[in-house]
């Protein structure tokens, strides 16, 4: 039987392709950001490893590094908590001061659907990170980005934004916590975040594009409850229907690789390909709204 997973076509680039340029991937230690890490390297690019769990991260290291083999590119291992501005800064901090170009950002960790936590700021916890702390990390690495020119952003986005819509009332959700709900409306937010940075950028040499990755076998469900004799079950269908993390790092490779998207910027890709979006998503008054709000709930407004 041909399943749907095998319909994922591996890309292949030259193995020179990203010798010297810089790559920042976040939550490079397991998934898709692992997977990603991991091709990049085989591609000779300097990655980036910015993560919460270091000990995860080393041990994610040695795995790439050693599937990759000798004559590839480099790895470097830092310290991001995108639950913590503090941290954001002191990453941005330090990259800045340690490296003289940055070619691509790909904000790829993310939580899902965690209990209701919140963040050392105070924000919800998947508004927090899948949104706000992105959203202050692309900002101060902005200059370094432009400096590098032509460099690129990447935000790793989920189908489920269909689900969602940004709560101007209550975007912590004080009032009222949907684990579903948030999950989605920080997805929706990675789009809006998308199109508006987009617009600013034009004419500096930065594009930033958006991706859904589809259902990828990752860590990332680990708080959704499955009944215990429906696990066996799940996990074969998983096999089935789920892509691997090497399949689901197929879309953010093509974005920070190929020169079929140089110069192309604000559009959202899936398996390859422009994907349509909702018109929620591409609604410029609420991304312009949004961009706004989420400048002052970081700190960044005048």
């Amino acid at each position: 039987m041909k399943n749907k997973k095998k319909a994922v076509k591996l890309l292949r680039y030259s193995g020179e392709t990203m010798r010297g340029k810089t790559v920042i991937v976040t939550g490079a230690n397991s998934g898709i950001g692992k997977a990603l890490a991991g091709e990049l390297l085989k591609l000779r690019a300097r990655v980036i490893m910015a993560c919460r769990d270091l000990r995860s991260a080393e041990e994610a290291a040695q795995d790439i590094k050693k599937q990759a083999g000798p004559e590839n590119g480099e790895v470097v291992i830092k310290h991001l908590d995108l639950a913590s501005l503090r941290s954001v800064r002191n990453f941005c901090e330090e990259v800045t001061q340690e490296e003289s170009q940055v070619d691509v950002l790909i904000n790829n960790a993310g939580v899902y659907q965690c209990p209701y936590t919140k963040t050392d700021e105070g924000f919800e916890m998947q508004l927090g990170v899948n949104h706000m702390g992105h959203f202050l990390l692309t900002h101060l690495l902005l200059d370094l980005l432009k400096a590098s020119a032509p460099s690129r952003i990447v935000v790793v986005s989920s189908k489920l934004y269909k689900y969602g819509h940004i709560n101007f009332d209550d975007l912590n959700s004080e009032n009222n916590y949907n684990k579903a709900f948030c999950y989605s409306q920080s997805k929706l937010a990675n789009l809006l975040f998308t199109l508006e940075l987009a617009r600013r950028l034009e004419g500096t040499g930065v594009t930033v594009n958006a991706l859904t990755p589809g259902i990828v076998r990752t860590r990332l469900g680990r708080h959704i409850q499955i009944p215990l004799l429906a696990k066996p079950l799940f996990y074969l269908a998983s096999l089935v229907f789920f892509k691997s993390p090497l399949e689901g790092a197929q879309t953010p490779l093509y974005l920070a690789c190929s020169p079929e998207v140089e110069g192309v910027s604000g559009k959202c890709f899936a398996n390859c390909k422009e994907e349509e979006l909702l018109p929620k998503a591409t609604d410029e008054e609420t991304a312009k709204k949004l961009w706004d709000i989420s400048r002052r709930m970081v700190g960044l407004a005048d």
